[in-house]
């Protein structure tokens, strides 16, 4: 890959998809090698932010192309298809994008829409360990002068270590949280590459310390407000997420026909002769078929839900749940294809040193990371809830 300085500028939905589709196909070549020697992506990344998908959420008062969540959550299948680390790094980007969209000042979304349109990566310091609930807090925010002092450790910080900014949630003073967006230059703050998952390895899902990191006012977006109030910051996080596994899910499932056409009889013509006869293999991949469709299916039903919801005039309790649940549908059923594609290509490859050799076993791996980002049982909860008893999902950003 041949890196440029120049930032492309993309203005379409179809254009959005031709690139995704474009630089999917360079970086599957190397997804094997990448993952076995967990070589981190930083050259990929560089042609990735800009081929301008990394901008093609901004909205299109502020110069982008504003795609809609179908084709934005299609590009992370995509791209997650091709290379599962690569469609999970930019998921914080897009995250934050939201919060700045439906939370920002007109000066602060006029500033930061233009760093990402001219090829900033946005990572993410949001995740702490050891609090009493995953959605607790205790990096603090204090103030200084006209700015901010922050303070505290961060893990699972996806993207961090690409990123010229990082998002941060922090808690203020008054014990709110708030979203600083954070110069990855800033003195004090230290990335720690200490990310040692066996699945999604190129990820940089580390660690993120804040030593009395000064931020300024301006660089400061209300966070906690945007769950308090019916926003698609959740289901947004959410289909991001539901795209990843799916991409992962059809990567699985395409390299498992490849396998039994080929690799278990080398010297057929795969487009000529059948692959097998055996019933069981067959029924396998009939099933798998059919999950895989349906797992796309409802991840592009959950994209125009979600492009409802998010209209302005159309945003509220009604709009917001039912695409909040739209994705837990699709994430449900992402999260059950992407372990199953991954686990039925080892039942059919079974024992056999070809699997790990081609790297084919990083897709099982990658799912069962990847889906315990956050459980998938509240979400068959949630659904059930929102059709039995019609009660809304709660407003948080794992739904």
């Amino acid at each position: 890959m041949t890196l440029s300085h120049h930032v492309a500028v993309i203005t379409s939905d179809e254009q959005a998809l031709i690139v995704a589709t474009d630089l999917a196909e360079d970086f599957k070549r190397d997804s094997a090698l990448r993952d076995r020697e967990r070589r981190l992506p930083h050259p990929e990344l560089e042609v990735f932010s800009r081929s301008g998908l990394w901008g093609i959420s901004v909205p299109k008062e502020y110069g982008g192309a504003g795609v809609s969540n179908v084709t934005l959550a299609r590009v992370i299948a995509l791209i997650a298809q091709a290379d599962g680390s690569l469609g999970q790094i930019p998921q914080n980007h897009f995250y934050a994008l939201e919060v700045l969209r439906v939370n920002g000042s007109e000066a602060q979304k006029k500033r930061l829409y233009a760093e990402v349109l001219a090829g900033q990566r946005f990572g993410n310091a949001l995740a702490e360990l050891g609090t009493k609930t995953a959605h607790d807090r205790v990096t603090s925010l204090t103030r200084d002068g006209d700015g901010y002092r922050i303070n505290g450790r961060k893990f699972y910080a996806t993207g961090a270590i690409y990123a010229q900014r990082i998002p941060t949630s922090v808690v203020d003073e008054n014990g709110v949280q708030q979203l600083a967006f954070v110069p990855r230059d800033s003195k004090g703050l230290t990335v720690i590459d200490d990310w040692s998952g066996f699945g999604q390895r190129t990820t940089g899902s580390g660690s993120v310390v804040f030593e009395d990191v000064y931020v300024a006012a301006e660089d400061v977006i209300p966070f906690q407000s945007a769950f308090e109030r019916p926003t698609t910051v959740g289901p947004l996080a959410q289909i991001l997420h539901a795209a990843i596994d799916t991409g992962i899910a059809r990567a699985a499932y395409e390299d498992a026909l490849h396998f039994v056409r080929t690799k278990t009889r080398p010297w057929i013509d795969a487009t000529h002769e059948k692959a097998t006869d055996d019933p069981l293999t067959i029924k396998s991949f009939g099933h798998l078929s059919i999950r895989l469709h349906a797992a796309e299916a409802l991840l592009e039903r959950s994209g125009e839900y979600l492009d409802k919801a998010q209209a302005q005039a159309e945003t509220n309790a009604e709009t917001v749940a039912a695409a909040s649940i739209a994705v837990a549908e699709a994430r449900a059923i992402s999260t059950e294809i992407s372990l199953a594609a991954g686990s039925t290509l080892f039942e059919l490859a079974g024992s056999q040193a070809t699997l790990i050799e081609h790297g084919l076993d990083r897709h099982w791996r990658n799912a069962r990371v990847h889906t315990l980002h956050d459980p998938v049982r509240w979400k068959y909860h949630a659904v059930g809830n929102y059709y039995l008893n019609d009660e809304n999902p709660p407003l948080r950003g794992t739904i």
